[in-house]
């Protein structure tokens, strides 16, 4: 039987013998780089742990597609890479809009997973970082009227001035109350619901997508239709 030598995320002992029972190739990257999850148990607690594996660069990947990662003897661990275990992060969460910055990105994912496995104020301090981050870019450098210090530090202020001065599209303005006085709540006194949590969702998606989203949309449609008439002429 296939073995695995890993930590035990069930009972915490370190180094440990898996039993490895079953493993599904979830995925294959670069033309031969297989991705497996593999349902494990382990000799200690006798509980079951989903690892996620990939074939390993110095290992011989060619034999593992050949005989199959169950057939092989002893210890894989000379044939793929430990990356992950399945946990409450992969609760399937709320999918960012398309063509997000990366760093955006990358928020709202983590926000999007807190809210997933119920940390609700987690998820909405992360939704509120999303807007602050998003909003101090679009801020003219010089000076205008009205757009003094506190406004550009204070997202509850900057996002009114924003509207008033059309950089934020004004169809979104009714939900970005949310922003404000739940974020401020999740940050600081912890009593944001589910509810609350999911109206900064709802919000920070709708401007994401206005922002990044449908103007990205739009380039890629121009392009295609470029090419067509560069095509035809």
């Amino acid at each position: 039987m296939a073995e695995l030598v890993a930590n035990c995320p069930r009972c915490g002992s370190q180094k440990i013998t898996f039993d490895v029972t079953q493993a599904h190739i979830i995925g294959v990257e670069y033309q031969w780089q297989r991705w497996y999850e593999a349902f494990c148990i382990c000799r200690h607690c006798l509980r079951s742990t989903i690892f996620v594996l990939s074939d390993s660069v110095h290992g011989d990947y060619q034999l593992v597609h050949t005989k199959g990662l169950l057939n092989l003897e002893g210890a894989i661990n000379q044939y793929v890479d430990i990356t992950d275990f399945v946990n409450l992060k992969d609760i399937a969460a709320a999918q960012p809009p398309e063509h997000l910055p990366q760093n955006v990105e990358k928020i709202f994912r983590e926000g999007a997973k807190c809210l997933a496995i119920g940390c609700n104020n987690a998820a909405g301090t992360m939704f509120r970082l999303c807007i602050d981050i998003v909003t101090r870019g679009m801020l003219p450098t010089e000076e205008v009227e009205g757009l003094n210090a506190r406004v550009r530090r204070d997202l509850g202020l900057r996002l009114p001035w924003m509207f008033d001065h059309g950089i934020l599209p004004e169809s979104i303005r009714d939900l970005s109350s949310c922003i404000k006085d739940d974020g401020n709540d999740g940050a600081h006194e912890g009593t944001l619901s589910e509810e609350d949590a999911g109206d900064m969702l709802d919000f920070t998606y709708a401007m994401l997508e206005r922002l990044y989203t449908e103007p990205k949309r739009i380039e890629l449609a121009k392009e295609r239709r470029a090419v067509r008439h560069k095509k035809t002429s």
